[in-house]
């Protein structure tokens, strides 16, 4: 025999040569077929057919035994108790049926009474989660409920690991998230707000991040039969996970809020602007270096909306200048008594008068604070100002002739520098348009707005020129064309890189007027005793909205006869320019001394 013969006839060799040779899966498949052959020379099959044969012979006999015993242990039972034999096999039968479900019950009882811990009521102690912590019980009011109310209801997920059925069957569906994650059921609270909506409150998968649902947010609203309107989306400034969406029951603000109180609007961390589709009030957190623009079709409710935020800022804002040009020539009427300056006019001319006025400001301030920085000092305070223009397109359109083109020109040039250089000088401009076109406000003055508010429009161009051309590529945008024009004062504000759906506030006139009332009265006692103050009272005293120059000089001690020197003395006495009557005549309009007070006070 050669030593390769003995080799083969060395027990598992041929096993182990197999192991180290790999095959194919189609010799696999032919190597399982064929039959094993055993040390004795039989093949595996014969020898499991012997085998099965013998398993029968010991079943049939342990099955024989099982008889005799079953028989012996009825038979005792039956002399026991002197029972018959079919009511001894009942008995017995029952007997260890109820022997089998005592087991059972012990069995799956006892671990679910051990782990079992205290019971607390949902509505007692409803459960929210918050950012970056496992869910935790919480009271819990609803957005806008007065103080003392009652919590809402909220339903919070089991922990654990698997996967939230509702929230990952959706965003499955919407490829917010792959096929293969899902939503934990530990990370969702779901939160109803009694009369609003509900909240899903939950965090995405790893590697997901809200901007995959703020890009799908009209599927998602059609995966809960309501529109894009419906919903609204929070993020979290700790993780780019979390994700808060709140679905409105109904329409946004298809039940009109009641309009904030004082206390609501000094409380404010900010300046409103409106209410939110929850009730909350909604603004931005302060105008210091920043302006707003505000578009939207005409009878959407622009005027009265900014009648609002002139309310609300003399409210809450503190004291400021307001400068006032009424495009629409009776819109800002309310706030005539204490702007420092109030034109009611669409002339360009007019607005360039302002705008120069405004300037003036802006380089005074400026060179204040150069003067403070080369001194070393603080910078100085100033008093804010706000400036108002409403229907501001009609001031961008020239009348056709050479000089009208040079004035509109002459005005874009302006509130440009007007917009862009305030920043730092505390001065912001409001301006309204009922013409969101290109062509309407020019690009160079819209691109210096920091905020942008846009009511009902027809089309995604004139969204565009209200909100900034890249709107729609910011997180969650809104499109202002599916707001209902039925519902006035709706509006999309984009601050700060975030879209909200608001409402303006709609104030009785009254409630106005109690507010400009008191404001100027607070105003007028706080003017200092001055010549300024004096020639103020003369020309109330007399009744007279103007007075010439030679018979106030007089009145304040100004005996100069000489008349250019008469009038240069009153103008430094007062720190006012004269203006003149409709006949040419100079003096000092009781508006003008008014405003020139105030803005000095």
């Amino acid at each position: 025999m050669s030593p390769g013969e003995r080799h083969l006839r060395r027990p598992g060799a041929q096993t182990r040569r197999a192991a180290q040779t790999p095959i194919s899966p189609l010799d696999a498949r032919a190597h399982a077929r064929a039959p094993t052959i055993t040390p004795n020379g039989e093949s595996v099959g014969r020898a499991k057919q012997q085998g099965r044969g013998e398993d029968t012979y010991g079943q049939a006999a342990g099955a024989i035994g099982g008889l005799a015993i079953a028989f012996g242990v009825l038979a005792a039972i039956k002399d026991k108790l002197g029972l018959s034999w079919p009511a001894t096999v009942l008995f017995t039968a029952g007997t260890l049926v109820a022997l089998g479900y005592l087991a059972w019950r012990i069995r799956w009882g006892l671990p679910r009474l051990w782990a079992r811990q205290p019971a607390t009521s949902t509505a007692a102690q409803p459960t929210v989660l918050h950012e970056g912590s496992p869910v935790q019980a919480v009271a819990t009011l609803a957005p806008g409920a007065p103080a003392g109310a009652a919590p809402v209801a909220v339903e919070a997920s089991s922990s654990g690991d698997e996967p939230h059925p509702q929230l990952t069957m959706l965003l499955n569906r919407v490829g917010a998230i792959g096929k293969d994650e899902h939503v934990r059921a530990g990370d969702v609270a779901i939160e109803t707000l009694p009369g609003i909506g509900t909240v899903y409150d939950f965090l995405m998968p790893e590697g997901r991040t809200h901007d995959d649902v703020a890009k799908r947010l009209g599927r998602i609203a059609s995966m809960f039969g309501v529109t894009r309107l419906h919903l609204k989306l929070e993020t979290s400034r700790k993780t780019e996970r979390r994700v808060g969406l709140l679905v409105l029951n109904e329409p946004p603000f298809s039940s009109s809020f009641p309009a904030p109180t004082r206390q609501e609007i000094q409380t404010f961390a900010g300046v409103p602007l409106g209410h939110e589709v929850t009730g909350r009030l909604a603004g931005v957190p302060t105008f210091d270096k920043a302006s707003l623009l505000v578009a939207g079709m005409t009878q959407m409710g622009k005027t009265t909306l900014v009648n609002g935020l002139i309310t609300c800022l003399l409210i809450a804002y503190g004291e400021f200048d307001l400068y006032l040009l009424d495009g629409k020539l009776c819109g800002l009427t309310r706030f005539e008594k204490l702007a420092v300056r109030y034109e009611a006019s669409d002339d360009p001319a007019v607005l360039e008068s302002m705008l120069d006025e405004l300037l003036v400001r802006v380089d005074d301030r400026y060179t204040q604070l150069q003067d403070a920085i080369r001194n070393r000092e603080p910078a100085p305070v100033f008093k804010p100002v706000f400036f108002f223009i409403d229907e501001a397109a009609d001031f961008y359109t020239s009348n056709g002739t050479k000089e009208g083109k040079e004035q509109v020109r002459r005005v874009e040039d302006k509130s440009r520098s007007l917009v862009a250089k305030s920043l730092e000088s505390g001065i912001s401009t409001v301006m309204l348009t009922q013409r969101p076109a290109d062509d309407a406000i020019p690009v160079k003055v819209r691109d210096q707005f920091l905020y942008r508010m846009c009511l009902y429009v027809a089309s995604e161009g004139s969204a565009k020129v209200a909100l900034g051309d890249s709107y729609f590529d910011t997180v969650a945008p809104i499109h202002p064309a599916l707001l209902d024009p039925e519902i006035k004062g709706q509006a999309v504000l984009f601050a700060n890189g975030s879209s909200t759906l608001l409402r303006g506030f709609n104030f009785a006139d009254e409630f106005i007027w109690g507010v400009v009332d008191e404001v100027y009265a607070r105003r007028e006692a706080a003017i200092p005793d001055s010549p300024l103050k004096q020639a103020i009272d003369l020309l109330r005293t007399n009744g007279a909205e103007f007075m010439l120059t030679s018979d106030l000089a007089p009145a304040l001690g100004i005996t100069d006869n000489r008349p250019g020197e008469r009038g240069k003395q009153l103008s430094k006495l007062l720190g006012v320019a004269p203006g003149k009557d409709d006949k040419g005549a100079r003096g000092y309009w009781l508006t003008d001394l008014t405003a020139a007070a105030i803005s000095g006070a």
